[in-house]
């Protein structure tokens, strides 16, 4: 796991190494174990690397391969990377590093475009081939690593982060319209290939980009995920059995390939208590575990220990368990702005962090539930959307899903920003696509290709590397992804959702854990606002950048303020929360930086 960034002229002037260094020194937490850095002319390459998978100095990064002429940067993980290794070998490629890095290098040289979808992993990576002239990208199936670009006459960059790119300078920061209307209504999903900044873009999952020295480039779509039932269709047993030995490889794959031990953040939820429960099975021993917790509430608790703790007892993990008070949270919470590559809603951001932050110090490598509740329908709106009987898909979905509806955006947003409902036309298009056989797998496709990517998954790796902290999400393996987007919704949601994983869990984890109603990473204090939370809003909201931004109308304001607690979405985020963080994200992050060249 690694942080990486370049330059490509497009004027024939040399590429900007002090701006690449700057990039670089933004993208330290990412990789604290190595920078590299390499130029050939008009192209810059650096990388940021934390060592997990070959140790040695042969597995440093830019990955240069004289012979065949190309220059490599690589964050994430390939989990098939011996496989391809021993193919390659056989077409008669010679190595000289063990890592995974090497491979994605001699894929691109034998397959070309066609390179990332030999690629079992999560990845970002740039391939520039000397000899062809041209700059190659590419971003897994899930959008697990990120992968960032900005691009204008003189140039093309790339990086992991939004932040690196701003550093660089030359970035056109105003405000992007078409995101800003997603961000308000879908939670903070800003689907790629926008940002929140109009001068920043990011690589779509499962894409690639292809970018020319003349400043011309091609992107295309390497993988999209089937949601139709095969011919024969499985019984419900094979199809039980079909998932068990999915997710059970899964796990394996992503826990063996690394040359350091792997943990498990154990949220005390069906997801990570599983993970723990195979890994063990698949006897891994001296397991670390690690659970957060927070204060409680009135209205909610602020822990899960009392179900992690049944699951460290039956398996005797190597538990760590951290308690933070809400005095910590708020003082810590600028920080985690901080490690926002974008604005993020989810009141579990802040946990993420302050947990990856106690990880670190124990381990480099962990497993994360992410992606189970998408992939197998553990949220408490699709079966409230899969009732509905009258309305079209988009009507069915935003009645359960969308934070705002237009009528009530134009009453928060600046009215020249305000726009047409463009949240509403993407969904539309998306649920629409082909390749659906009923609503809900239309739906649940969305989720785990375009919503989860910019919502949970964006912000566990956020959170994780900003410690240099790698978290693997072995229910997004696309192996296991394309298995369960074919079972029936009807399969999925039984017994209140995810009955698949309740199957494989009976036996192996406490019934408490299996059967225990569906909960979410508590973050109280961010959901019912008041005390010190709330002064720090106020103080947000009523600060002279926001008033002079003029982002939001005061009534909308007034109205949230006047009762914080009262004011929630459709899916229980606090609205009061969302408009301060993205006026702290903005203060952070592009303000102090809007001088730069």
């Amino acid at each position: 796991m690694c942080g990486i960034a370049g330059e490509l002229r497009h004027d024939e002037g040399p590429a900007d190494l002090a701006a690449i260094a700057r990039m670089m020194d933004e993208l330290l937490p990412r990789g604290p174990d190595h920078a590299g850095s390499y130029s050939d002319g008009v192209l810059g390459l650096g990388h940021r690397r934390l060592a997990v998978i070959d140790l040695s100095v042969r597995s440093n990064q830019p990955i240069v391969d004289s012979e065949l002429g190309l220059a490599l940067v690589f964050n994430g993980t390939i989990y098939n990377y011996h496989e391809l290794r021993r193919e390659l070998i056989a077409r008669g490629y010679r190595f000289f590093s063990d890592g995974d890095g090497e491979v994605i290098l001699k894929a691109w040289h034998a397959w070309g475009e066609a390179s990332p979808t030999r690629l079992q992993g999560m990845f970002a990576f740039a391939v520039w081939d000397l000899n062809r002239r041209c700059l190659f990208l590419a971003r897994d199936r899930f959008g697990i690593k990120p992968l960032y670009w900005t691009q204008d006459r003189r140039r093309f960059r790339f990086a992991s982060s939004p932040q690196a790119l701003l550093v660089a300078g030359g970035v056109d920061t105003r405000l992007d319209p078409v995101a800003l209307h997603h961000l308000f209504t879908l939670h903070a999903v800003v689907p790629a290939p926008r940002t929140i900044l109009t001068g920043v873009r990011k690589l779509a999952p499962g894409h690639w980009l292809r970018v020319e020295t003349d400043g011309r480039y091609s992107e295309g779509r390497y993988w999209s995920l089937d949601a139709t039932r095969p011919v024969p269709e499985p019984s419900e047993g094979e199809w039980l059995e079909a998932i068990d030995e999915a997710l059970r490889a899964a796990v394996q794959s992503h826990n063996a390939i690394a040359d350091v031990p792997v943990g498990v953040l154990l949220s005390g939820g069906l997801d990570s208590s599983l993970l723990v429960a195979l890994l063990a099975e698949a006897g891994v021993g001296d397991l670390h575990t690690f659970s957060v917790g927070f204060e409680d509430t009135p209205e909610e608790a602020g822990s899960e220990f009392h179900y992690s703790d049944q699951v460290v007892a039956r398996y005797r993990t190597r538990h760590h368990r951290f308690l933070v008070p809400n005095a910590q949270v708020l003082r810590r919470l600028p920080e985690a702005v901080d490690a926002m590559a974008e604005p993020m809603f989810g009141q579990d951001a802040v946990a993420f962090y302050l947990l990856g932050e106690q990880v670190s110090r124990e381990i480099k490598v962990v497993q994360s539930g992410q992606g189970a509740d998408e992939v197998f329908g553990g949220y408490f709106w699709y079966p409230r959307m899969q009732a509905e009987t009258e309305g079209t898909p988009l009507e069915r979905f935003r009645r359960h899903y969308f934070d705002r509806d237009h009528d009530e955006y134009r009453r928060l947003i600046d009215p020249a920003l305000a726009g047409d409902d463009h949240s509403s036309a993407l969904i539309a298009e998306r649920l629409a696509e082909p390749g659906a056989d009923e609503f809900l797998d239309a739906v649940l496709r969305l989720d785990v290709t375009t919503l989860i990517v910019d919502d949970p998954v964006k912000r566990v790796d956020n959170m994780t590397m900003a410690w240099g902290l790698e978290a693997r999400a072995p229910f997004l393996d696309h192996r296991l992804v394309e298995v369960a987007a074919r079972c029936p919704p009807a399969l999925k949601l039984r017994d209140g959702g995810k009955y698949p994983l309740k199957v494989m869990a009976r036996g192996r984890l406490p019934d408490a854990v299996i059967d225990r109603p569906k909960s979410y990473f508590p973050m109280p204090a961010l959901k019912y606002v008041r005390g010190d939370f709330l002064a720090m809003m106020r103080d947000l909201l009523d600060s002279r950048a926001c008033r002079e931004r003029g982002l939001y109308q005061r009534p909308y304001l007034e109205e949230l303020l006047a009762a914080p607690d009262r004011h929630h979405t459709r899916i229980l985020g606090n609205k009061l929360w969302h408009l301060s963080l993205l006026e702290l994200w903005l203060q952070r992050h592009v303000d102090p930086l809007r001088e730069i060249p």
